[in-house]
């Protein structure tokens, strides 16, 4: 709301109760016969000071520091005034005095806002999702001690320079070792991070001007690593002495059969088993990361592994299904069991998830529509980043076609 309300400005002195001859200056903001009054915290002599001009008198560099000092806190309160204009906001002595002293929104600070995020997100997001910002909280507070030389900023002061020498500052960090700790993407995930907090602060009203309006976040595509049918092949029929090894490729397999991500394929109890449509046994389950219902049909190999560990679970000796260990310790030994496997790829956990969407399913001809269900995907666009068509399958596809014509030509022979 624009107010045509009467806006004035003036300094006054009250006498100084521990000196009669000290008085104490103030500031009072009037704004349709509302005042709202400030302490300037500054003193000065009773024969130094022009009641009439409200300003210090003599020539004294002194008195010449504290009318400079008058000086901009008039000129302060003026801007304080054209900014709330300028936002349309509600105009009053006391939304002017806020401002003045940064107590209102317009004056809200990074870490405020990231812990207004946190704080709400926390109910929101899973343990996974949150785990991941508050990483980047970390960074954003180690890049303004180290290169900004702050503890905290304030929002109205971020800019476009800002978000490119925060990208500039995770391009460069560097771990134990001195070696690079993240990629490209690694970098993009953290600025997506830290754009989604920019957005809530804009719509809270705490920002006017979004930072990141010219900046693109350019993630680079690559394949999603999987096993082929062969690989797939030779670690099912590879056998470990070691128990723990065993044990995590036994839960690596059954996920490459049922796309169950780590957590779930944790989390899957004897309640999760039902019979399904077809009277066969089925997987029911909420995804962890997404909630989404999944139904998954059991497939032999998988059905295997769950009987091998049922006897376990039976005595105890496991608080699932399957006897997986930690996410970090599991994909520790997946490098280990692939190694001695002979398969030469980076290898986590997840792999198993790309595995189940590219070799087992869509390279033996299910639909995508299909897979994306399996999956417990709300959209079709992101199984197709999991899913390829491999090559195997494109010859298959292309040797049919031509037994279709080969077909075509003899019939048409045959009648003539």
């Amino acid at each position: 709301m624009k107010a045509k309300s009467t806006f004035t400005i003036i300094f006054f002195t009250r006498k100084s109760r521990s000196n009669p001859k000290q008085l104490s200056i103030y500031v009072r903001i009037t704004v349709a016969g509302k005042r709202a009054e400030i302490s300037l915290k500054r003193n000065v002599h009773v024969a130094q000071w022009d009641s009439t001009k409200t300003k210090g008198k003599g020539n004294t560099e002194k008195i010449r520091i504290l009318n400079a000092y008058l000086d901009e806190v008039h000129s302060k309160l003026l801007r304080s005034h054209k900014e709330l204009l300028e936002e349309d906001k509600i105009i009053s002595s006391e939304a002017i005095k806020s401002r003045y002293l940064g107590e209102d929104d317009h004056s809200k600070t990074l870490r405020q806002l990231i812990a207004y995020h946190n704080g709400n997100m926390v109910r929101v997001l899973k343990v996974g999702t949150m785990k991941n910002y508050y990483t980047t909280e970390k960074y954003l507070h180690k890049f303004l001690l180290k290169k900004r030389k702050l503890k905290d900023i304030h929002l109205k002061q971020l800019n476009f320079g800002f978000i490119t020498d925060f990208e500039h500052y995770l391009r460069n960090c560097r771990d134990s070792k001195k070696q690079l700790s993240m990629g490209n993407n690694g970098v993009m995930k953290h600025l997506e991070r830290f754009k989604k907090m920019i957005n809530l602060g804009i719509k809270l009203e705490w920002m006017h001007k979004n930072p990141f309006d010219k900046f693109q976040l350019k993630y680079n595509k690559y394949d999603r690593a999987f096993l082929t049918e062969r690989e797939l092949e030779l670690l099912e029929n590879t056998d470990f002495k070691s128990e723990r090894l065993q044990r995590i490729k036994d839960c690596f397999v059954f996920s490459c059969y049922t796309g169950l991500s780590y957590v779930d394929v944790k989390e899957l109890t004897e309640d999760n088993i039902v019979k399904g449509i077809d009277n066969n046994n089925w997987i029911y389950t909420k995804r962890e990361k997404t909630d989404e219902l999944v139904k998954i049909p059991i497939l032999p190999k998988a059905w295997m592994i769950l009987e091998k560990y049922r006897a376990l679970q039976n005595e105890g000796l496991t608080i699932g299904l399957l006897p997986i260990s930690s996410n970090q310790k599991t994909n520790s030994y997946l490098k280990e069991i692939v190694k001695s496997c002979g398969i030469h790829k980076n290898i986590s956990f997840h792999v198993a998830r790309h595995t189940f969407a590219t070799t087992v399913m869509l390279s033996n001809g299910v639909p995508i529509e299909t897979v994306s269900k399996l999956l417990g995907h709300t959209k079709l666009s992101t199984t197709q980043i999991y899913a390829r068509v491999v090559e195997s399958k494109i010859s298959e596809d292309i040797g049919n076609l031509l037994e279709r014509f080969k077909e075509k030509e003899n019939s048409a022979a045959s009648m003539c």
